[in-house]
C-alpha cells in the first residue's frame, strides 16, 4: 500500500501565502513525477503544478510566477508554495505521485486532498 497525506491548508486572506506539503510512504520503489491539482466547487480537477524527478517543473498559466513546487527525494514528499494568493485559488489540493511500488508496478497516487480558502 502506498499513502500520500497532504497538509498545510486552510484560510488565508487575498494576498498571502500558504505552503502545502505530501508525504509519500509505504511499498514505494520508486517515484518519477509528483504533483498537484486542485479542484473547486462545481469545477473540474484540474493541474496546478508537476515536478519530474529531476525536478523539471510544469504549471498551469494561471499560477506562474506565484506558486513554486519543489520536492525532497529523500524524504518522498513535494511542496507547493502558494504565494500572492486570490480568491479563485480557493479549492481542495490533490497531491499526486506516479511511481513503481515493489510489486514492480507503475501507478498513479492520490492524497485525501486539503482546503484552501482566500477570503477576507
Amino acid at each position: 500500500q502506498v499513502q500520500l497525506v497532504e497538509s498545510g491548508g486552510g484560510l488565508v486572506q487575498p494576498g498571502g501565502s500558504l505552503r502545502l506539503s505530501c508525504a509519500a510512504s509505504g511499498s514505494i520503489f520508486r517515484i518519477n513525477a509528483m504533483g498537484w491539482h486542485r479542484q473547486a466547487p462545481g469545477k473540474q480537477r484540474e493541474l496546478v503544478a508537476i515536478i519530474t524527478s529531476g525536478s523539471v517543473t510544469t504549471y498551469a498559466d494561471s499560477v506562474k510566477g506565484r506558486f513554486t513546487i519543489s520536492r525532497d527525494n529523500a524524504k518522498n514528499t513535494v511542496y507547493l508554495q502558494m504565494n500572492s494568493l486570490k480568491p479563485e485559488d480557493s479549492a481542495v489540493y490533490y497531491c499526486n505521485a506516479n511511481l513503481y511500488n515493489l510489486d514492480g508496478l507503475y501507478r498513479s497516487y492520490w492524497g485525501q486532498g486539503t482546503q484552501v480558502t482566500v477570503s477576507s
